[in-house]
């Protein structure tokens, strides 16, 4: 018998570059908004935040899929501190364009998109395997084979 083994598949989605940049990383995705100031923790890339679905994971090297900042203007500032600490995520994808949010893409200095075609948080799931090329404005989402 002559099995074949299961092929990962591939999604892509278009949007609007925020910060360009190229990665390729696992993807960490909540559909919950993160507070800089007080959310995070800057030495490591953990939220922090007492109730947040993501309370003690770190996003350092990852993909983070979310919906956009909350708080204060503090956000940008830990933000980055991750980036100088090397604790900053890989990538960052959100859904809601705020000046908070702009400022700390880009003093994080990661690539970044928003306003994608298709809904992130229907299509990426934590774990995937994402390369955001926020030139070209594309993402690409491999799901495991199974």
């Amino acid at each position: 018998m002559n099995e074949t083994a299961a092929q990962p598949r591939t999604i892509t989605l278009h949007g609007r570059k925020v910060v360009g940049g190229k990665a390729r990383a696992e993807a960490l995705v909540t559909t919950q908004t993160i507070s800089g100031w007080g959310g995070i923790n800057e030495r490591d890339g953990s939220v922090i935040e007492l109730h947040h679905e993501l309370n003690g994971q770190s996003f350092a090297g990852k993909v983070l899929v979310f919906p956009g900042a909350k708080g204060s203007s503090g956000w940008s500032a830990y933000f980055h501190m991750c980036r100088l600490n090397g604790t900053a995520p890989a990538a960052m994808i959100f859904t809601r364009m705020t000046t908070k949010i702009a400022l700390g893409a880009v003093v994080t200095r990661v690539p970044t998109v928003t306003e994608l075609d298709g809904d992130p948080f229907e299509l990426i799931e934590t774990g995937d395997l994402v390369e955001v090329d926020a030139d070209a404005g594309t993402v690409t989402i491999t799901k495991p084979s199974g």
